[in-house]
């Protein structure tokens, strides 16, 4: 099968051509453009953004994957895997995918932008066997601008995936208080990739104080303690290197909280704040089995919209071989 996936989040316009007889997943990205100084982007200006970047990167992987045409499509329409969950720049993908789908005469598969970040991280991570062990739960991080979620993912016959919230953020996301101090480091935004080069500079282990409610995070104080460290002439470098430990620190914890309440599961780590290497390298080390998605699968992709279609494609017609 060849299958085609789009996602457009609120910072990457995301097209991905998966072929199930290879194995290969071929991707083309292309950050939305952020006027210098801003934290982000109006949704009305994501979604203009989206329509403008979705033909150029629509040609190139075309072109790429010799003009072939898929079997079916995948795309994502909403942010999370929970009700009322929605953000307009989702509209510019799922308008695309569904007016290739029709004029391919090819099934169009709707799934979140949460577990297309998921099954992305399983597939590179080599993991995607996980999706076969029906009814055998596994923990997954989602950790970005607009999440710091952990949930309960059970592999489902029907469904592909069932989510069960079990712990986040009180306040601020992890990507936020990544880019905030980044900017307050005066780095562009997205802040995660110079932060980490800053961060590398400094042999520190200094990081904020943990202190998780029911298992969930605050990450507001994080923000304001570098603020204070900023205003003492602390080296950018040692705030850099705070503000990544102490996302890691937090991400531990939460993590131990999550095994305890959930049981000796494995734990994937997706989404585009764990595409950090210094924080991945601080997790490897717990006391359970992890997963980690190398960077290209771990920021924003469509590879996972393309696998949830391969995977429902499989549901459809159970003659079809196994995807890898």
């Amino acid at each position: 099968m060849k299958l085609l996936g789009l996602d457009t989040s609120n910072y990457t316009t995301s097209l991905a051509w998966y072929d199930t007889a290879s194995g290969i997943i071929t991707q083309k990205k292309m950050l939305l453009p952020v006027p210098e100084g801003q934290a982000g982007l109006r949704q009305s200006d994501a979604v203009f953004q989206h329509v403008r970047q979705l033909p150029e990167l629509t040609e190139q992987l075309f072109a790429e994957c010799g003009n072939l045409l898929p079997d079916a499509i995948g795309v994502s329409d909403a942010p999370r895997t929970v009700e009322n969950s929605y953000m307009p720049c989702f509209l510019a993908g799922t308008g695309a995918a569904r007016m290739l789908a029709a004029v391919l005469h090819v099934p169009l598969y709707r799934t979140s932008h949460q577990i297309g970040h998921i099954l992305a991280a399983l597939y590179s991570a080599h993991c995607i066997s996980w999706l076969d062990a029906t009814g055998k739960p596994f923990l997954a991080f989602h950790v970005s601008g607009g999440t710091t979620d952990c949930v309960l993912c059970t592999p489902d016959s029907e469904r592909v995936l069932q989510i069960e919230q079990v712990s986040g953020s009180l306040d601020l996301k992890a990507g936020q208080a990544v880019d905030r101090v980044g900017l307050m480091l005066s780095l562009s935004f997205p802040c995660g990739s110079a932060l980490e080069q800053l961060a590398a500079q400094s042999n520190s282990s200094a990081h904020m104080q943990v202190r998780l409610k029911d298992g969930c995070c605050s990450l507001s104080g994080l923000q304001n303690q570098c603020e204070a460290m900023l205003k003492k002439n602390t080296a950018p470098a040692d705030i850099a290197r705070y503000c990544l430990n102490s996302v890691s620190a937090v991400l531990r914890a939460m993590t131990t909280e999550a095994v305890k309440k959930c049981g000796d599961v494995p734990v994937l780590f997706a989404g585009g704040v764990l595409s950090d290497r210094l924080i991945q390298d601080q997790l490897r080390n717990l006391p359970v089995k992890t997963a980690f998605a190398e960077p290209a699968f771990s920021s924003d992709n469509a590879a996972g919209t393309a696998i949830f279609a391969a995977r429902k494609e499989m549901q459809a017609c159970p003659s079809l071989p196994s995807v890898s």
